[in-house]
């Protein structure tokens, strides 16, 4: 690999469209490049890696701001591997709350889709329940559902976080 790239280049190698990595050196997530004679962005092996790092955290779904502390963890040797825990395990239970809340959209969409004659017929339980107010009884069942399930997952989680193997710096177990 080269020492300087271009910032075409650089959306070859990392997957990340020139477009992005602007806006991701907008956001701090990568430092802005110098510039070459002809104004050129250049960049090092180094943004090669942020990027990579910056695109598998979005990946997963992580906010900029959650990407910034990660990277900052990232590059801070006496980090604590529970700060980077957290920030997962909170993002983990955010994941699973928006899991919980499509699950109710769709078993409502399913109760409506099998309602539905889908023949000739004008009448429409579809349409009538979106021409409806919103706290049907029905959408009240969906949603406490879905608590349901976002309390659950919510126990899942936290259990995860307590659960963990206690490591010293090197790895091993104490």
């Amino acid at each position: 690999m080269t020492e300087v790239l271009v910032i075409g280049e650089l959306a070859r190698l990392t997957g990340v469209s020139a477009k992005t990595i602007r806006y991701y050196e907008q956001a701090g997530l990568v430092p802005e490049p110098k510039r070459a004679a002809n104004g050129y962005r250049v960049y090092t092996d180094r943004a090669v890696h942020l990027l990579r790092f910056v695109k598998r955290a979005r990946d997963l779904g992580f906010a900029v701001e959650d990407v910034s502390s990660l990277l900052a963890l990232w590059d801070d040797e006496t980090r604590a591997s529970a700060d980077v825990r957290r920030l997962a395990a909170q993002h983990l239970a955010e994941v699973h709350r928006k899991i919980a809340e499509l699950q109710g959209l769709a078993q409502t969409l399913q109760s409506l889709v099998k309602r539905c004659h889908g023949d000739h017929r004008p009448d429409c339980p579809i349409l009538e329940d979106l021409a409806s107010p919103p706290a049907t009884a029905k959408s009240k069942q969906t949603t406490a559902k879905s608590k349901q399930t976002t309390a659950k997952s919510k126990q899942t989680t936290e259990h995860a976080q307590n659960v963990s193997p206690h490591r010293t710096k090197k790895g091993n177990r104490q």
